[in-house]
Order: C-alpha cells, then sequence, then structure tokens
C-alpha cells in the first residue's frame, strides 16, 4: 500500500540521514520515478523533505523531525528487534511487514536507546540460513497471494477453501475451519477442522487459498501450544507404524533416537555397540532413518527392512561401478 510505503521512506530518511533516488528505489523495492512521486506527496502533505544536489546529494529530511516511541527501555527494544530476526514470519507471508515494522520500531525509539539497542542487535544471530558445514537449512513459503488469504480467514474467523497437495496424491481443494498457524524449524502449520475432524496442513503444499464469507466453525478461544501437543502425541500414536530392531554405533545412538517416534528397549552387546527396539512412524521413515546412519547401524528385523536396504545400497554400487 502507498500510505505504508511513504511511512518507509520517511523512516529511512530519518536513519540514514540522506539518501538518493536510487537508494531508496533499492529499498522500497519501486521505481526510481515512483520515488519522485512520493517526495512530491510527502512534501505537499508537510514532511519537510527536501532534495540536496551535488555528486553526494539526495533527499534527507530537516533537523529534529520525528516521533518517539516512549515507555520502551533498552532491553525491551533489544528484545523486539531479536524477535524480528527470526524467520518464521517468511513462512506466514508477514516478511515485508516485519522488516518495516523493525524499522519503524528503531526510528521510534529515544536517541539514547536506539543505537544501545540497535548495536546489540547485531551481536546476535538467530536461526542463521546455513549450519556450521555449510548446509542451507530450508525454508517453505507461500506465494504472498496465498499467505495472506490463509491469514484473512484465519483472524477474521472464516471458512478457507485451500488446493492441496498431499504426500503421493493429486491436489484437490478441501473447505476447512482454519484454527490457528503454526510454525516450527521454518516449516508452517495451518491447524483446522474438516467436517469436525481435526486436520493439520503443510502450507507449503497448500497451492492456492480462498477466505469464504461463511464464518468458521471454531472455539473462541483456542491454546494452540496444547492443540498442536495434542495433535503431536496422535501423530506419534497412529499411522502405519513399525517397530525396528537395530544394532548401532554408540556413537550414533542420539543420531537414531532423535529420529525414531520411540524407543522400546536398550541393551549393550559384546561388542560394544547398542542393540535397540525403536518405533518409527511408517516403512518408508524407517528405511530413511537406517540409511542416513551408513554403516554405523544395521537393522537386524524385520527382514523386509533389511531387504530394502540391501538393494538400495546395491543400487549405489551399480551406479558407481564403471567410471563416468
Amino acid at each position: 500500500m502507498r500510505a505504508d510505503r511513504l511511512v518507509s521512506l520517511v523512516l529511512l530518511l530519518r536513519q540514514h540521514g540522506r539518501l538518493s533516488a536510487t537508494a531508496l528505489a533499492r529499498e522500497l523495492e519501486v521505481s526510481t520515478r515512483t520515488v519522485l512521486r512520493d517526495i512530491e506527496a510527502l512534501s505537499a502533505a508537510g514532511v519537510p523533505v527536501h532534495a540536496e544536489r551535488g555528486r553526494h546529494g539526495g533527499f534527507a529530511l530537516l533537523p529534529g523531525f520525528r516521533t518517539e516511541l516512549t515507555g520502551l527501555n533498552p532491553d525491551e527494544a533489544l528484545a523486539l528487534l531479536v524477535a524480528g530476526s527470526r524467520r518464521g514470519a517468511q513462512t506466514f507471508g508477514l516478511g515485508s511487514a516485519l522488516a518495516s515494522a523493525m524499522l519503524k520500531v528503531v526510528d521510534a525509539l529515544p536517541e539514547s536507546y536506539r543505537d544501545t539497542a540497535a548495536g546489540a542487535a547485531e551481536r546476535l544471530l538467530i536461526d542463521p540460513e546455513t549450519d556450521l558445514l555449510s548446509r542451507r537449512l530450508a525454508t517453505e513459503e507461500m506465494p504472498d497471494a496465498t499467505a495472506a488469504e490463509v491469514l484473512r480467514a484465519v483472524f477474521a474467523g472464516h471458512k478457507l477453501q485451500i488446493h492441496y497437495a498431499a504426500v503421493d496424491q493429486p491436489p484437490t481443494w478441501r473447505t476447512v475451519d482454519p484454527i490457528g498457524l503454526v510454525t516450527i524449524r521454518d516449516r508452517g502449520y495451518l491447524l483446522a477442522t474438516r467436517s469436525g475432524a481435526d486436520r493439520t496442513y503443510r502450507l507449503s503444499r497448500v497451492l492456492a487459498a480462498r477466505e469464504l464469507a461463511e464464518p468458521a466453525q471454531r472455539p473462541d478461544r483456542v491454546d494452540l501450544d496444547q492443540a498442536w501437543q495434542e495433535r503431536g502425541t496422535r501423530f506419534r500414536t497412529g499411522g502405519d507404524q513399525v517397530t525396528v530392531l537395530v544394532r548401532v554405533d554408540p556413537a550414533r545412538r542420539e543420531d537414531l533416537v532423535d529420529t525414531a517416534l520411540a524407543v522400546r528397549t536398550e541393551e549393550p552387546e559384546a561388542d560394544g555397540w547398542l542393540r535397540l527396539k525403536v518405533t518409527f512412524q511408517d516403512p518408508r521413515h524407517a528405511e530413511w532413518a537406517l540409511w542416513q546412519l551408513s554403516t554405523d547401524a544395521e537393522a537386524l528385523a524385520p527382514q523386509w527392512l533389511r531387504t530394502r536396504l540391501r538393494d538400495r545400497a546395491a543400487a549405489i554400487a551399480t551406479r558407481y561401478a564403471t567410471p563416468s
């Protein structure tokens, strides 16, 4: 919206002192012509913005033009800035809104707090995009238009139509009653009910969405944390679960346990390895988890799992049997 862009333009000038039309266009993601029109609109509205000529010229505000956000101390401001550095908002399509909000928070702080809070925030990095091995941590996102429809329906309490692509199934349209949104490890989920039954939808699989005018059938208040815990419990205790007997190098025990739903039994073996009976969500989950451990683990039972792992290893060996 243009009003939001005008506010962001003023805040950018407040923080940087002077910026060229090109720099403003880059920050606001618009054309330089749009920036010039916005400058004219601000001047007409009485905002004291003026042009400075020369090689290092640009646009600037008259000194002293600002508003202050009172009541925030440095620790409170730091908490807001750190919270704003998390990537969860990207999952819900709120990235640009979050960036704009953080800009406003910094600008509105009293000057004595602004540098302290902003400088401290630069010393903290929350959820970087890669780990120490440079492995990129994938963030799942929805198109902004789809995210906007989902958010509107959740906040307004309206029914929602989603074009959803479940695993190994063609996309279908579904009408749901949205309850809330959850993000965990940069994956977003829509908690909803469908025909009265609890449903959980992964946001990255929502291909399109339409907010309906009809009110959603849902309670007025909800404890999302409790709802998420309950659904997680049902997920871990339902489905086509399989129990596997496995030997594992003690150094890789935690890697195995972290991927399993539950550890049923555990005992040491004479060679120092551990023998565990663990439960996985389904056969595909079990195969994936054991494959990640390579030769540091061995599935002892059931036989179908040993066969799958053997066939997968044989296919890899065949692929690399001859020079490329």
